[in-house]
């Protein structure tokens, strides 16, 4: 079910925060709903990749240790975790909302065409992850009846297809020659031409963040220009990140070292502090 990269359905929580409705018991509930329905979706997809991949996976030199690999999970077991999962996504997204249901939905469906087709095909593959974050950010706003600022929501697009580069470029350089073998359409990256997508969708993230801090409407919003402080923190965590990736490179992708690295950690802290302040402090 991989429980450590839940983290991801956070991002179901950027409307409640920049919606201003943090404060809000209504809307607290119903964002935490939300965040179990897309943990419960994502445990779903990973059980169903891993069915699907275990021969495989027995190959590979980190993910040969994954129960349904490794043989410590029974594939029945796995099959009744699915439904079970599944369903409890399905039900809570009923209970939030049509709206939701449909993009939890469609976020089923997705991931289901990345198992099996989408992640063999080059660039598309990268733009099926990119856009499993895409609908979380609107699903959280469907949940809470809020409208996603247009830049948050290209800023969203950009950090997920930075965060997906990222990690092709691990799994080439940590697979090395066995690379294709392991993931074909691996074969059709480099680390060259991967450097340049990374390059392209840092400063593309950047640049729609701090479009959207200064953006009259975001003023107008929050009654603040203060928005703008919060740049250099986000710009610290994107160099962190990127640091991790290519002068501390381990057989963790930059996504899971994240989690462990305090620098990273307590920066990103700092950065919803700050956020919540210059939201919540008129």
């Amino acid at each position: 079910m991989r429980p450590a990269q839940w983290a991801k359905n956070l991002f179901v929580l950027a409307p409640l925060v920049f919606g201003g409705l943090l404060l809000s018991a209504g809307a607290v509930t119903r964002a935490v709903l939300a965040v179990v329905a897309f943990c419960c979706a994502s445990s779903t997809v990973y059980l169903v990749n891993d069915l699907r991949d275990r021969e495989e996976d027995r190959r590979h030199p980190l993910k040969r240790l994954r129960p349904l690999a490794a043989g410590t999970l029974s594939v029945s077991t796995a099959v009744a975790a699915v439904a079970v999962l599944a369903a409890a996504a399905l039900g809570l997204g009923v209970w939030l909302g049509r709206s939701f249901a449909f993009i939890l939905l469609g976020y089923l469906l997705l991931n289901v065409l990345y198992t099996l087709w989408f992640k063999h095909m080059v660039i598309l593959d990268v733009m099926s992850i990119s856009l499993g974050f895409v609908l979380r950010v609107e699903a959280g706003a469907q949940a809470m009846g809020v409208e996603v600022s247009r830049w948050l929501f290209l800023c969203t697009i950009f950090l997920a297809l930075f965060l997906a580069f990222s990690k092709r470029r691990h799994e080439i350089t940590l697979l090395a020659g066995e690379a294709s073998s392991q993931r074909p359409v691996l074969d059709h990256y480099s680390p060259a031409f991967l450097d340049q997508m990374i390059n392209v969708v840092t400063a593309s993230s950047v640049v729609s963040y701090a479009l959207y801090a200064v953006a009259p409407e975001t003023v107008a919003k929050y009654h603040t220009q203060n928005l703008v402080f919060s740049i250099p923190l986000v710009l610290y965590g994107i160099f962190r990140y990127l640091y991790l990736m290519y002068q501390r490179p381990g057989e963790s992708n930059p996504t899971e070292a994240i989690l462990r690295d305090p620098p990273f950690l307590i920066n990103m802290v700092l950065w919803g502090v700050a956020v919540v302040l210059i939201v919540y402090g008129r």
